[in-house]
């Protein structure tokens, strides 16, 4: 078994106040500015990141397998390093920029109308679900500035100095935040209060997770979404914030709405509900590959080939 890494508070501390200087520069930036330091940023991860530079290469080839040439899939790659530097510095800037008076300049709502009017009538849980696709933090910050906060789920980082920084600056932009590991009863609570719950459901869940099909492969998937969304009829929403032009302009798109009470009421319903919502994702991915974080291992665990019974009657 591995041994868990030693922390260096140290180190940490040195970290949390890089993090924080950087922060703070980005901020005294013009978004041209801030854009132009993203696109440098992006070119040297780009160059240094080897190991999940490497990893994004394979994963579209396994998701899109001849679709693209290898030339192709290095060209992805590399804009998926400069979108993902430009969100970075988008978030540090949305909360300056946007409120309810301007909200229309930056972002265009799509199939939100059912959305909203469940919000208004209030008293019925819904889960968020999204991927790390597109700008993933801004649906949150815009329910937010409408009145409705959003409950995320979040992993805790292992720098606790980070963590906290992090933690306060997401929840300025109008969510709230219950840890990955140990916030069950709070997600629990959540929904029966008859709030918001958010999730970003494309991570591998380990060899016990639930496999479903993404890009024609088996992907383990979380199974505790599906099981909080039967357990309390809870309406899971299935949306991203696209960039769909250049500089800060953005699409939220609602993609579909599975309303546990329309399942069959089988065994099987758990895995039909994260078949679907895992579908609608990748048909969101694929209208522009460039803006899904293919740097994680979202295949890294497949189902174990399962072993024949051996007839040991003579």
């Amino acid at each position: 078994m591995p041994r868990n890494k030693i922390r260096r508070p140290w180190l940490d501390y040195l970290t949390y106040l890089t993090v924080r200087s950087i922060v703070q520069l980005a901020q005294l930036m013009t978004i041209r500015q801030a854009y132009a330091l993203a696109g440098l940023l992006s070119r040297i991860l780009h160059r240094l990141d080897t190991r999940h530079r490497l990893v994004g290469v394979e994963n579209l080839e396994k998701a899109f397998g001849d679709q693209y040439s290898p030339e192709e899939r290095e060209r992805i790659v590399r804009e998926v390093y400069r979108h993902f530097c430009c969100m970075l510095m988008e978030i540090l800037h949305t909360a300056r920029w946007m409120d309810l008076s301007n909200y229309r300049d930056y972002i265009e709502l799509v199939g939100h109308e059912p959305i909203l009017d469940q919000m208004l009538t209030g008293g019925r849980p819904m889960i968020f679900l999204s991927g790390h696709y597109g700008n993933w933090e801004l649906a949150g910050y815009v329910f937010g500035l409408f009145g409705f906060p959003t409950v995320s789920i979040a992993r805790t980082l292992d720098n606790p100095y980070l963590d906290r920084y992090l933690r306060s600056f997401r929840e300025r932009t109008g969510q709230l935040l219950v840890p990955k590991s140990g916030g069950f009863d709070q997600m629990e609570e959540t929904l029966r209060s008859g709030k918001v719950l958010s999730f970003l459901a494309d991570q591998d869940a380990g060899q016990r997770g639930l496999y479903v099909d993404f890009f024609g492969r088996p992907a383990s998937t979380h199974k505790a979404i599906a099981l909080l969304a039967i357990e309390h009829r809870a309406p899971v929403v299935v949306g991203v914030a696209r960039r769909i032009g250049p500089g800060f302009r953005y699409e939220i798109r609602c993609e579909d709405i599975i309303d546990p009470a329309d399942l069959a009421g089988s065994p099987d319903d758990v895995r039909a509900l994260t078949q679907r919502f895992t579908s609608a994702l990748e048909r969101l991915i694929r209208q522009d590959p460039t803006q899904y974080l293919w740097l994680h291992r979202r295949w890294k665990h497949q189902p174990k080939a399962k072993t024949p019974k051996v007839n040991t009657a003579g």
